[in-house]
């Protein structure tokens, strides 16, 4: 195990005490509500697309955080930012089309831009030579 996560891991027991992954749990349950009303013809499209992003985060950071590497954590906190990009990236769609309210949308887009950025402060820690991407 690296240096620095092990250090982290001795400060902190589980995945579930980490902020990144209960506002990322947060953020899901968020994204199941303003999906409940998307049109029924959706279902299998844009509302699951959107869905599968939002839970992606809090899932592969649980995972990464389950491995013994801080490599193996890195990348599927790479995952997770990957995953936050695409969840923007379907709200937006989502505003455009008029599934969602532009108030909606914009918190949700507001909190996996932060939920991002404090995932990429994480991968500093376990690793300073990060670059942002």
């Amino acid at each position: 195990m690296g240096g620095r996560l092990e250090s982290l891991k001795k400060m902190i027991q589980s995945f579930k005490d980490l902020q990144i992954w209960n506002r990322s749990v947060d953020l899901s349950i968020e994204i199941y509500q303003a999906t409940a009303t998307f049109p029924k013809s959706e279902l299998f499209g844009l509302t699951s697309q959107i869905r599968r992003a939002g839970v992606s985060p809090a899932a592969n950071i649980a995972e990464g955080w389950s491995r013994k590497t801080s490599r193996s954590f890195h990348h599927f906190l790479d995952i997770s930012r990957g995953s936050l990009a695409e969840l923007y990236t379907h709200l937006e769609i989502s505003r455009r089309l008029d599934f969602i309210p532009d108030l909606s949308a914009q918190r949700l887009m507001v909190e996996s831009d932060e939920i991002s950025k404090m995932i990429h402060v994480m991968q500093l820690k376990i690793d300073p030579q990060h670059k942002l991407r």
